[in-house]
Order: C-alpha cells, then sequence, then structure tokens
C-alpha cells in the first residue's frame, strides 16, 4: 500500500477565522470511479487542473460511461451518435468546447484544443471535426456502435417514440414532421402534448441511462481550479441539437478565486438557468457549496417542477456538495484524506 502525502493549508479569510485547505481534489458527477482515478494519477503527480481533467473525461469517453460517454451511445434520430464536450481554466477563465461534432471520439481532447489554439469559444458540427482532425486527433472514424445501433432499430420498431418533437403532425410514424396548422396553445405558453394528445411529462424523456454527463472539477496543487465536460447528448435527440454539455455556466463552471460546479441531468431545461454560473456566484457572495447547490436547482424546479437533475458545488477550499431533482444523485471525490474514490449519494 502506497504512502499519501499531501498538505493541509491554513490561511486567515477576512473575517479572522483559520480555513484549512485540502488539495488536490477530484470531484465528479455520478460514480464515475474511474475517471476520477485517471483524473487524481495525473494532479496528484504534479500536472494542472486542466490537464487533470482531460485526463479524468477522456478516460469516461474511452470507457464509453453508462453509455453517455463517448462514441458508441445516445443515437439521435438518424441513429447517429455525435459529442458535446467543454473545458474551462478557472484562473484565465478561458474556455473551449466543442458541440455536435461527428466523426471524432476526443470530446474533451478536441475541446481543449480549441481554448489552446483558437481565440473562440466553442466550434460545432462538422466543421469542429476538421478543426480536431487537423489539430492531430484521430478521424474520421464512425462513432456508432453495435449497441447504439440495436438500441435505435427498437426505437423505430416502437414508432420512434418517445421523441423530443411537440405540436407537430408526423407524415408517418417516424417522420418527417410539420408543423400543425392549428396548434393546441395554452394560455402563456404552447402545450406539452405529444403526438398521442397526452401529456406526457419530461422526466419520461431523460433519465440517468439515456441522457448523462461527466462533469468534472478539479483543484490541484497550487489551488487552481478547472472543470470539463463529456456527453454523446439525449438518446434520440433531434439531428443538430445541443444540449447543456458545451455550455460554460449551464454545464460547468469554474472560478479560481471561488470554486466550482458541475450539472447533469435535463440539460435543454437546465441551461436556461445558468445553474453553475448561479452555483459559483452564490458562492462568491458568501453562501456554503451546500445551499448554493440546492437554491441553484430549486430555481428551475419552481418553473419546471417535473424536470430531472442535479448539481456538484465545491468551493475553493475544497468543501463539496450536491443538490438533486427529480432522480436521487450521486457524486465522486478523491481527495489527499481518502485512500481511493467516494461516492456521495443525494436524495430529491
Amino acid at each position: 500500500m502506497g504512502i499519501y502525502l499531501f498538505m493541509v493549508y491554513k490561511v486567515i479569510g477576512d473575517d479572522g477565522v483559520a480555513i484549512s485547505k485540502q488539495y488536490p481534489l477530484v470531484v465528479s458527477t455520478w460514480p464515475f470511479k474511474e475517471a476520477v482515478r485517471a483524473a487524481w494519477r495525473a494532479v496528484d503527480g504534479g500536472h494542472s487542473a486542466v490537464d487533470a481533467v482531460v485526463e479524468g473525461c477522456s478516460a469516461c469517453e474511452e470507457l464509453r460511461c453508462d453509455g453517455t460517454v463517448g462514441p458508441g451511445g445516445s443515437p439521435d434520430e438518424n441513429g447517429e451518435t455525435t459529442i458535446d464536450a467543454l473545458i474551462m481554466n478557472g484562473v484565465t477563465m478561458e474556455v473551449g468546447a466543442v458541440a455536435a461534432m461527428r466523426f471524432v471520439k476526443d470530446g474533451i481532447r478536441a475541446a481543449k484544443l480549441v481554448m489552446q489554439h483558437t481565440k473562440h469559444t466553442l466550434l460545432v458540427g462538422e466543421k469542429a471535426s476538421a478543426f480536431a482532425i487537423s489539430m492531430g486527433l484521430p478521424g474520421p472514424s464512425n462513432l456508432s456502435s453495435s449497441d447504439s445501433i440495436r438500441k435505435w432499430s427498437k426505437w423505430k420498431e416502437n414508432n420512434c417514440q418517445p421523441n423530443f418533437w411537440k405540436d407537430v403532425v408526423p407524415l408517418d410514424s417516424c417522420g418527417p414532421y410539420h408543423a400543425k396548422a392549428s396548434m393546441d396553445v395554452k394560455e402563456g405558453g404552447c402545450s406539452t402534448r405529444n403526438l398521442m394528445g397526452v401529456a406526457e411529462p419530461r422526466s419520461s424523456l431523460v433519465g440517468p441511462h439515456n441522457h448523462d454527463t461527466i462533469s468534472m472539477a478539479v483543484i490541484d496543487k497550487m489551488g487552481h481550479v478547472a472543470v470539463g465536460t463529456s456527453t454523446n447528448g439525449a438518446t434520440y435527440k433531434i439531428p443538430g441539437r445541443v444540449g447543456d454539455g458545451p455550455i460554460a455556466g449551464s454545464s460547468a463552471y469554474a472560478d479560481t478565486d471561488v470554486g466550482a460546479c458541475g450539472a447533469t441531468g435535463d440539460g435543454d431545461i437546465m441551461m436556461r438557468f445558468l445553474p453553475c454560473y448561479q452555483v459559483v456566484e452564490s458562492m462568491r457572495l458568501g453562501m456554503e457549496p451546500r445551499l448554493a447547490a440546492k437554491d441553484a436547482i430549486s430555481r428551475i424546479a419552481r418553473k419546471f417542477p417535473d424536470f430531472v437533475g442535479a448539481v456538484v458545488a465545491v468551493n475553493k477550499n475544497g468543501v463539496h456538495a450536491g443538490a438533486c431533482h427529480g432522480w436521487t444523485f450521486e457524486y465522486s471525490v478523491r481527495s489527499p484524506v481518502t485512500v481511493d474514490v467516494e461516492v456521495f449519494t443525494v436524495l430529491p
């Protein structure tokens, strides 16, 4: 058994109270233990928070965590798998991201290349693929797998249900779709009726095994913070759909002066609220991670009571907490005071 050496730094806060800082630290959505271990090996070995995030998310892509990260899972309506990913440096506030990327499996590495070698924040679609390949990543390659094709085929046999369309009429059971001539509109907004005319909660479309994201935060030995995400998006999404994964402030956000946040769940709803930006700004104003996470989730739940999602918050001192709605959430942590990854369970 190895011996882990770590340092606990004590500094004096603005209120004169001693604060213990324990790092390095790795925090990730879900029990993606191998991804956390990969990030920990990097950061514990002296690598930067940014590089550790890349190693952790890349491991999840290679392992195809839950079938919802990396290639080979979550087919869209055409049966194709595409990749969304993001990385953010909490020191410089630089962000690199790719969305709806085809033919390239290395989402998080492509996102880092956007951050390193362009003055842009987000590249999308086939042009993101071309950029990634030009920067040395392998491709083009088929991102589908036998599992994803089998899943897609069963969905087609079920008349392409459930899906993400609303207020449309299909030419046949699987489209193409056209807007209704006379839409069923409620006062103040559109109906959420599906094609059968029955109200369908969004929670039936989104769950832990059909729409998931690894969102990882790392604090390195210098106390620098970075975050990253990777996902292949919502299963049976409409081609071209981009969720919260590559959107800074929604799926993840980091500021070394404050801390970080990672999110997972129904990205189409969550991205309307920028929950991770909200969490970090709440912590900046002095709110502890537990309350900041709970507040961000409750803001969404008040408007969308049937949404499914979660956030995990960590402040610059390494204090972490999660909050969720619509499901039981788990997140993983590796710190200097543990000998392996710990999984924390958060109840809705």
